[in-house]
């Protein structure tokens, strides 16, 4: 089992940065492919970038293709997003999120497939 809390969430201006954070808990983070997640009012939840156990592959949505870069540091148990050029579109909650997948797993875009989230932090995008 473990624990997500993100953080690093905010009120930004368009064209703005920022880096999310999410701190993981427990003892067996390299066993979890992390996501993040973003939800806005009224929005279903949608994917935006997912990595692997050891950060060697990611995957970014098209959306946020680009701007957006996901990583983590096995040793801190922490996944970031790096967000650049942030758009109007960015607002929303964002969520992080793990699950134990396989290597030959294809829906790492479906919230579906992870059991563990965080509490999500705000992200606002202002003009």
């Amino acid at each position: 089992q473990v624990q997500l809390a993100e953080s690093g969430g905010g009120l930004v201006q368009a064209g703005s940065s920022l880096r999310l954070s999410c701190a993981a808990s427990g003892r067996t983070f390299t066993s979890y492919t992390m996501g993040w997640f973003r939800q806005a009012p009224g929005k279903e939840r949608e994917f935006v970038a997912v990595t692997n156990w050891s950060g060697g592959w990611t995957y970014c949505a098209d959306s946020v293709k680009g701007r957006f870069t996901i990583s983590r540091d096995n040793a801190k148990n922490t996944v970031y997003l790096q967000m650049n050029s942030l758009n109007l579109d960015d607002t929303a909650v964002y969520y992080c999120a793990a699950a134990r997948l396989s290597t030959f797993e294809t829906n790492w875009y479906l919230a579906n497939r992870y059991a563990y989230w965080g509490q999500g932090t705000q992200v606002t995008v202002s003009s």
